[in-house]
């Protein structure tokens, strides 16, 4: 709920603004300022969060970044990805990687005890997909940096490595 008033606050205030200089420019409201304010930031209070729930309903429907795991009823395959920048996050992954394919699921891992990329991840990608994916992303410039892209191999059960 928080991130949803931070991503909107910019827009309902711009629309107060808007509402209050509509509002203003008509002669036959005699109003004060502050009741002008005050309408704009109502509607924009009320209209503003409904548009960003609309509008990140359709996103989220529509497969972009924005959806955590994607709804695929097919087999996956898990593809290795490395030498990824620290900065990448995992929606620019999941971008990347849709350009060639159904992704599933974006996992980057992270150092336990700073809280930092550790510089590679894995992609939950459709079976169907990943070799294409494999082949256009392998040796790809991303964000200055050389990916390097390989179907995962299973874990050993003695390899307890930091996720």
């Amino acid at each position: 709920m928080l991130a949803n008033l931070q991503r909107s606050l910019p827009f309902t205030l711009a629309l107060a603004i808007i509402v209050y200089l509509v509002l203003l420019l008509i002669p036959d409201l005699a109003l004060s300022a502050s009741v002008l304010v005050t309408i704009g930031v109502v509607l924009g209070g009320v209209l503003v969060p409904v548009l960003v729930e609309v509008k990140g309903a359709s996103i989220n429907s529509t497969g972009s970044p924005a959806a955590a795991k994607t709804n695929y009823e097919g087999e996956t395959a898990t593809l290795y990805v490395g030498n990824l920048p620290y900065r990448a996050n995992e929606d620019a992954v999941r971008e990347l990687f849709q350009k060639f394919g159904v992704v599933v699921n974006v996992r980057l891992m992270k150092d336990r005890q700073t809280g930092r990329r550790r510089g590679f991840g894995f992609v939950e990608v459709a079976a169907k997909d990943a070799n294409k994916m494999i082949q256009k992303l392998n040796d790809f410039a991303f964000q200055e940096r050389t990916l390097k892209v390989r179907e995962a191999k299973e874990r050993q059960d003695g390899d307890d490595n930091d996720e």
